[in-house]
């Protein structure tokens, strides 16, 4: 028998989605933000965008082919009223991102950055390109005329294309033309005072007549067909596939051939263009997107390596270089750090090197008998590979989890699996049906006293790249109980074994739902009884229908309830008799908040855990997550100081109101706070201060020695 939900005090998980997203897109509009950084914005906010129709938006259209029926948990649509809703809420973001990227645009000419069209040019300049265009353009170009000999083609996911309504003795075809991905997309003028470009598919467009000489074109324009690409690994057409890898291989192939489900015209579009290619895409009308941006923005980024290092210097972010953690003495081994107390690093504020520090010195440490490691995604790059492969080669046991169906990083993950068995790592891909979406890394050592752990876990991937954008926690310990567990983890994943039970990790899809809900259950029964309490919560998503009725009931009970939600939130706060206890906020700034802590209680007697997991239904059942208990009082304190300043966040946190919508938290008169500058100060003023120490004692020595 279906359960009835009630629908009062919830929304829908996409439109939330959608929410974030124009987020996103008001920091590129934000005057007060650097002119690169807006630029840049914009990008993060197209690529979000196509990343949710390749993906959400794929998976809807599959689910209203297969299950019409079907009722969200969350807004009770179908998933045909949740594409139209999509639809409808994503025109308006169109509109707003032209407008913006027009603004940045102007604001751009005038500082000597143009991206022309051609009305734009010179004689001279127009002269130029057409010499470019046949020189370096045209003997990469493959044009085709859609026809009996030529039926029509597959158009690839994410490739800029040129369309064209060709007529011949009054019969009308249809052109095409891909924009090559080789070549470059910007086509510098040659102007030494500006930097004035033009994109390549607009001088494709402006030349391409000349590969139909025979035709009459009547219509050109750009456009980009979007695919589905939430293939599901795990499929059971699949199961015959004995190499993981090949079929991972193979699913990757896959992506680029699935359906069509957004068709997009840059500039201008045709109407003949738009319902033959509607027809031929199997598409409506409601999937068809007009923009006067750019369709591709990634360009941005070497655009603004092209400006000289003063323009972009007052045009960007300020620099800055990750400080060592505070709690962290240089020179000193890392390993013998962690022994004396635990560690707590705080990304992108702190480096990352610590950890790599502490991979390098267990690799070569004739006291580590094993290294165990789950990984998700790497940098392209990754120093912690290096030192998986040292520890193996030097006769460490290291055994590596590596998640191959970690969306869009697969191919990188594929090729690191191979590096690390070739190194002599014995290499796991997973476990059938869950993702392993955990980070813990445990290292086992042993000395004349027995065997000791060090034990990390972290709210975010090992990626050394991303670790500078990203603000994620990372706890080393050498806590006993910690790696007790830790062992077992590594053991039940070994053994295909979700059902573990743990004393200190709560592990899903076991133990951290119910983990969770426990806590949640125990702040609602200290309210009922007029004891102190409170829940706060920072994650990325809150999707999950079990949380979020535990967190109506907790707050209908008097807990004071506060939710840092970044991206999907689908609890609406303020609601009378249902969530009138709960606050709701996002903070979307420079860099990306990726860390889960969750808290339990008030004062001396809060519980906190930092997780990899939020709190949707994917990651509490249908993925391996770990949350990890911190327990070392120092660190306690930092993370409720921590939390603190979140709370106080008036310039990038916005606030979710009843109705859905976000509104800022600035008020005039308040003293302005931005969390994540307050942090970027904070290590600032740390990394100086240890300096200076440095430095202190350097000259003393030079003194004692002069003595």
């Amino acid at each position: 028998m279906a359960k009835h939900y009630d629908y009062s005090y919830t929304q829908d998980r996409e439109l939330s989605w959608l929410k974030f997203n124009e987020r996103v897109l008001a920091e590129a509009g934000k005057s007060t933000v650097p002119i690169f950084e807006r630029l840049k914005f914009l990008e993060i906010f197209t690529n979000n965008l196509d990343e949710f129709f390749m993906v959400r938006v794929g998976s809807i259209h599959e689910m209203s082919l297969i299950h019409d029926n079907h009722h969200d948990i969350r807004s009770n649509l179908t998933p045909d009223e949740q594409l139209i809703q999509i639809s409808e809420h994503v025109r308006p973001m169109y509109r707003m991102k032209d407008r913006i990227f027009e603004n940045v645009s102007t604001q751009l000419k005038k500082i000597g950055i143009e991206q022309c069209t051609f009305a734009d040019l010179t004689k001279d300049e127009k002269k130029y390109l057409k010499n470019y265009f046949e020189v370096m353009i045209l003997p990469v170009l493959s044009p085709i005329v859609i026809g009996k000999q030529h039926p029509f083609p597959h158009i690839q996911n994410k490739i800029l294309h040129v369309g064209l309504l060709l007529k011949k003795k009054e019969k009308e075809a249809f052109g095409l033309i891909a924009v090559p991905k080789d070549l470059d997309r910007m086509i510098f003028m040659k102007d030494n005072h500006s930097l004035r470009f033009i994109l390549l598919e607009d001088v494709i467009a402006e030349f391409c007549d000349i590969l139909f000489e025979n035709y009459t074109i009547e219509a050109k324009t750009i456009l980009c067909v979007t695919r589905s690409a939430d293939i599901n690994p795990d499929d059971e057409i699949y199961e015959n596939t004995s190499d993981y890898r090949e079929h991972m291989r193979q699913i990757i192939r896959m992506r680029s051939r699935l359906k069509p489900i957004r068709l997009e015209f840059y500039k201008k579009g045709n109407a003949w263009i738009e319902k033959y290619l509607m027809e031929k895409l199997d598409i409506s009308k409601n999937d068809v997107f007009k923009s006067s941006t750019p369709l591709d923005l990634k360009y941005v980024y070497s655009l603004v390596d092209k400006v000289p290092d003063s323009q972009r210097k007052k045009g960007c972010d300020r620099p800055f270089r990750p400080a060592l953690n505070r709690d962290l003495i240089p020179g000193q081994s890392i390993t013998k750090q962690i022994l004396q107390r635990d560690k707590l690093l705080f990304f992108p504020f702190e480096s990352i090197d610590p950890f790599v520090q502490l991979l390098r010195e267990s690799a070569h440490d004739k006291e580590t008998i094993s290294i165990k490691i789950t990984i998700y995604r790497l940098a392209k790059q990754a120093k912690i590979v290096k030192y998986l492969c040292e520890a193996a080669e030097n006769g460490k046991e290291v055994v590596v989890l590596m998640e191959l169906r970690a969306r869009f990083d697969e191919e990188n993950n594929i090729n690191y699996s191979e590096i690390l068995e070739q190194a002599g790592c014995k290499v796991m891909y997973g476990i059938e049906d869950y993702k392993v979406h955990s980070k813990v890394c445990l290292i086992t050592k042993k000395n004349n006293k027995g065997i000791y752990y060090i034990t990390q876990i972290g709210t975010g991937n090992y990626n050394e790249s991303t670790s500078k954008i990203y603000t994620d926690l990372s706890l080393m310990t050498a806590s006993k109980e910690i790696g007790q567990d830790a062992t077992r983890f590594f053991n039940n994943v070994a053994v295909f074994n979700l059902e573990g039970t743990y004393q200190h990790l709560l592990v899903s899809p076991s133990t951290l739902k119910e983990g969770i809900l426990k806590h949640i259950y125990r702040e609602r029964m200290k309210a009922e009884s007029f004891q102190p309490c409170g829940i706060f919560m920072k994650m990325n998503s809150l999707t999950d229908r079990q949380i979020i009725d535990a967190l109506s009931e907790a707050s209908c009970a008097g807990v004071p309830i506060f939710l840092l939600v970044r991206g999907i939130c689908c609890i609406r706060p303020g609601i009378s008799g249902k969530t009138e206890n709960i606050q709701v906020e996002s903070i979307v700034g420079r860099f990306l908040e990726h860390s889960r802590i969750y808290a339990f209680g008030v004062d001396e007697e809060m519980e906190i855990f930092i997780s990899s997991a939020d709190m949707m239904t994917r990651n509490t059942k249908r993925r391996v997550e770990v949350a990890c208990p911190v327990y070392d009082p120092v660190l306690k304190q930092r993370l409720k100081k921590i939390m603190k300043v979140l709370r106080a966040d008036n310039i990038q946190s916005m606030k979710l109101l009843s109705d859905g919508t976000y509104v800022s938290k600035w008020k005039e008169g308040e003293t302005p706070i931005n969390s994540q500058i307050y942090f970027l100060n904070a290590a600032r003023r740390n990394q100086k201060k240890k300096s200076e120490e440095k430095r202190n004692v350097f000259q003393y020595i030079r003194k004692y020695l002069k003595k």
